[in-house]
Order: structure tokens, then C-alpha cells, then sequence
């Protein structure tokens, strides 16, 4: 489901209050403007192209397979039938790793076939959810996670192996080193059941010299 306004002004007072590191983080940042991804499939081949490159090549090899495998980049979603049309070679002319190319078509086939069934995820619960996107080789829990959060819109994830979220919270809980993940969830506690927005103002902070 989308971010709902009364739910995210629900979340930051609720943020506000529980934590003074997280209302200074806020007012640093500014208003919540994330959006939910309604392109399931879409959202998830597109993750997997992103792993471990920039976003600028990550978005120029989306475009490129978006061309290959719906012939057009202003096709409005990607499906498992049209990925399924190509091949590891295929795909790897586009600028995809034979790894990823792997992947995508293991994504594509398990979609297509049932295996993964995107449309029934929004009634499940978040294991569950983690649970069924895990079957797709290359799809980790941390996958799972931005899943949940962009497209499925859960308010209360907390993806505590993320590299940003730990930089972002040894920055501003003024920790000496990155922090273990007890740590972690001790200090997420305070945001519950608005971890969501928590970790999006933590990402944010980032593009910030100072708080």
C-alpha cells in the first residue's frame, strides 16, 4: 500500500516524542517525501540490477533491458514473460553480469510459474513475505527488506545489517565505531512501529554535512 499522509504524520510525532536523536535527525531532514513502488516484479528486477553498481549504470542497463524485453523504455512495467524471452547471452549484451542474468531469469521463472506469487504478498506478514522472496537466487533478506518497505509500504522494518543505517546511527547516537547489532535494536525500540520512516530520515541524514 502507498505511504498515507495520517500515517506518516502519525510516525514522525511519534518519532518526535520517543527520541530526541531522531527529532533533531527530522528537523534536519525535513518532510518525509518517499514514494511506494506499485511495479512488484518491476521493482524486483530492477534491485537486482542494482546490486554493487552506481545508480547511473544500474538505470542506463534497466532502460536498455526494459527495450530488449518490452520493446520500449516507455513500456509501462516489465513482466516475466517478456524477460523470458531473452537469455543469460542475451541479457549479458545488455550490460548484465552472467550472475545477475541468472537471477533475473530465475526471478522471472519462478513469477511466471506460480513459485512466487507477487500479487498475494500484501496479505502476509513479513516473514513471510522474506520467506517468499528468498526462494529468488540473488534476492537476500536485505532485498526482502527494501521490498517491504518501497513496495508493500510496512511501517515497521528495520534493516540492521544496511551499512548506511549503521553509519548514519554511530554519526548521530555519537557511537565510536559502527554499531553491533544489539546495539542497534536497543535503539530501535524507541521507534517502533515506525521503524520504516526511522531508517528513511537516517538514510537521508546522510546528504547532510552536520545536524
Amino acid at each position: 500500500m502507498p505511504f498515507y499522509a495520517q500515517h506518516i504524520k502519525a510516525a514522525r510525532l511519534h518519532l518526535q516524542k520517543n527520541d530526541p536523536v531522531m527529532k533533531r535527525i527530522i528537523k534536519l531532514v525535513g518532510p518525509f517525501h518517499a514514494k511506494t513502488k506499485r511495479d512488484r516484479f518491476g521493482t524486483l528486477v530492477r534491485s537486482i540490477v542494482s546490486q554493487q553498481i552506481s545508480v547511473a549504470a544500474a538505470k542506463t542497463i534497466s532502460n536498455r533491458l526494459m527495450e530488449a524485453a518490452c520493446g520500449s523504455v516507455e513500456s509501462p512495467k516489465f513482466t516475466p514473460e517478456g524477460i523470458l524471452k531473452l537469455d543469460v547471452d542475451g541479457l549479458r549484451e545488455l550490460g548484465v553480469s552472467r550472475q545477475k542474468a541468472s537471477y533475473i531469469l530465475d526471478l522471472a521463472e519462478k513469477v511466471h510459474t506460480g513459485v512466487v506469487e507477487l500479487g498475494g504478498l500484501q496479505r502476509q506478514s513479513d516473514g513471510e513475505v522474506i520467506e517468499v522472496l528468498t526462494q529468488v537466487k540473488g534476492v537476500g533478506v536485505w532485498t526482502a527488506q527494501m521490498f517491504l518497505m518501497f513496495s508493500l509500504g510496512r511501517m515497521d522494518i528495520f534493516p540492521y545489517d544496511d551499512l548506511g543505517i549503521k553509519n548514519a546511527m554511530a554519526r548521530h547516537y555519537q557511537l565510536d565505531k559502527l554499531p553491533a547489532k544489539s546495539e542497534m535494536l536497543e535503539i530501535a525500540t524507541l521507534w517502533r512501529p515506525f521503524s520504516t520512516v526511522a531508517c528513511w530520515y537516517l538514510w537521508q541524514s546522510l546528504e547532510f554535512e552536520d545536524d
